[in-house]
């Protein structure tokens, strides 16, 4: 059998870092994980293909090569699932499909031959089971939530790590929280499932030998799920195989706040490598904390939670939401205010919407709030949502606008980086790779882009001079924050001043 793999084309987000990548010659940010997995776990004398369309284009050739196209997406890749779809069908290949776009909303594509929903541990063997029996179904779905220790590496061969900035690992699955406006615990369950320890280090002995050095970002909703697994017996581990590999790695990945709580936890993170997590804060509004089930974030005091994270060395980036039916329109200030507090410089700011299948989604359909025509686009910073807001939806843009032309102004968010770096106390690390061309190549691209182009570049060469004389150990860091901020300011389409 010879199967395509085909990923769909991410449309400009935040998370995209399409303006930011091109500083550094990358084509994508992260390569599509979930189609490597899924590679691993069919026959090994099937012949494979893969093609990123963040890449390059798909050609018909590869099309007509094929006997089956297997494509995986998120939902905000949906627009491209379906042109795909649409080209392959055209030739008449079979096309199965999977991933949270296809398992959120199947009913929308009846025209894919085979629908492999929900965790691949469970439906795939389904699949391959059926056939070789040459009875395949149209849908093969399951409730049940896997263990992980059967999941295999992923299929590195397929890409070219070249064209990519960042690889991609997973170590666990669910979150124990249960916010209402969150997918994650209708698609993977409030009960954490991890890898074996030996497990996950076999994951990155073959991502080693591979080849990769640099950043890694391990995909898990909620990281820090299982506390105890991870102070008791994975960290430790893992600070072990990154001291005898000369630290080839630095990790990024995502948590609740409540990580501030274990110093403990925090500092093995930082010997592990761990230098960037994204925490959901969401809002400083208690209110509207408890309004939409996040109460693991009241009570405490957000901001020196952010603090002890980043004084354990570990960058602290972040998503905010405005729009909660409690918010009044004080709340735009008060986002503004406190993402200048904290230092966080890569802040993700959003209108509330509601993904199919939350519980959000459930009350505002009970209500009778959810605005049909308007599916859930999957890209949180859009200027848009998909149900009536409490607040004037008018007032709601206008004041979204504000924060993110405010936050992103290149004055203040270089003021904002500047004061995260004395904060930031990372280890000494010598690691296995260094100042590479790249970031060379980035630094003048910068001076040339953001220092000579930009409307801001004053502030930028002010911003330049002060870390370099300041903290010129962050230096290389700065850089890359500052080509960050190029790229929102690109999605926000901010006038520069």
């Amino acid at each position: 059998m010879k199967i395509l793999f085909v990923y769909p084309k991410y449309p400009e987000t935040f998370w995209s870092f399409k303006y930011a990548i091109k500083f550094i010659n990358k084509k994508a940010a992260y390569p599509p994980l979930g189609l490597m997995t899924v590679a691993s776990m069919l026959p090994k004398i099937w012949k494979k293909k893969l093609v990123d369309l963040n890449i390059r284009e798909l050609k018909d050739e590869e099309i007509k090569w094929a006997d089956y196209v297997f494509i995986g997406a998120m939902v905000v890749q949906k627009d491209s699932a379906k042109q795909i779809i649409a080209r392959c069908k055209s030739f008449g290949k079979k096309i199965v499909a999977g991933g949270p776009l296809f398992t959120m909303e199947p009913e929308k594509f009846k025209d894919v031959d085979h629908l492999v929903l929900n965790e691949g541990e469970i439906t795939i063997p389904r699949f391959l089971d059926d056939f070789k029996k040459r009875k395949l179904r149209h849908i093969y779905r399951t409730e049940k939530k896997p263990g992980l220790l059967k999941t295999p590496s992923p299929m590195w061969r397929l890409i070219n790590k070249k064209h990519y900035a960042t690889m991609s690992l997973q170590f666990s699955r669910g979150c124990p929280y249960n916010c209402e406006f969150c997918n994650i615990t209708s698609l993977f369950g409030r009960i954490p499932r991890l890898k074996d320890t030996n497990q996950f280090l076999k994951e990155l002995d073959s991502l080693y030998d591979y080849g990769w050095r640099g950043a890694v970002f391990i995909v898990d909703d909620n990281f820090i799920g299982n506390k105890l697994q991870l102070k008791m017996e994975t960290l430790p581990a893992l600070v072990k195989w990154m001291q005898e590999h000369k630290y080839p790695f630095n990790f990024l990945t995502e948590a609740s706040v409540n990580m501030a709580d274990d110093s403990e936890l925090m500092t093995l993170m930082s010997r592990a490598g761990f230098t960037s997590v994204f925490l959901g804060i969401e809002t400083p509004s208690k209110a509207s904390l408890k309004n939409c089930n996040k109460y693991n974030n009241v009570n405490r005091n957000l901001l020196s939670c952010v603090k002890k994270i980043q004084n354990h060395g570990i960058e602290v980036t972040s998503g905010f939401i405005v729009g909660f039916d409690k918010d009044t329109p004080s709340i735009f200030q008060r986002q503004i205010d406190f993402i200048k507090q904290s230092g966080i410089a890569i802040a993700m700011v959003g209108i509330l919407t509601a993904p199919q299948g939350t519980n959000l989604y459930k009350r505002l359909e009970k209500e009778g709030r959810l605005i049909k025509e308007k599916y859930f686009s999957g890209n949180n910073t859009d200027f848009s949502t998909n149900f009536v807001t409490k607040m004037d939806i008018n007032k709601l843009v206008e004041g979204y606008k504000r924060i993110v032309t405010t936050i992103y102004s290149p004055e203040e968010y270089y003021q904002r980086v500047m004061k995260f770096f004395p904060e930031l106390k990372r280890p000494k690390i010598k690691r296995s790779y260094g100042f590479d061309f790249q970031r060379i190549l980035a630094l003048f691209r910068s001076m040339f882009h953001l220092g000579l182009k930009e409307k801001g570049r004053r502030a930028y060469w002010k911003f330049f001079f002060k870390v370099l004389f300041k903290h010129p150990r962050y230096f290389p860091d700065a850089i890359t924050y500052a080509i960050y901020g190029f790229h929102f300011r690109k999605i926000f389409n901010i006038q520069r001043s």
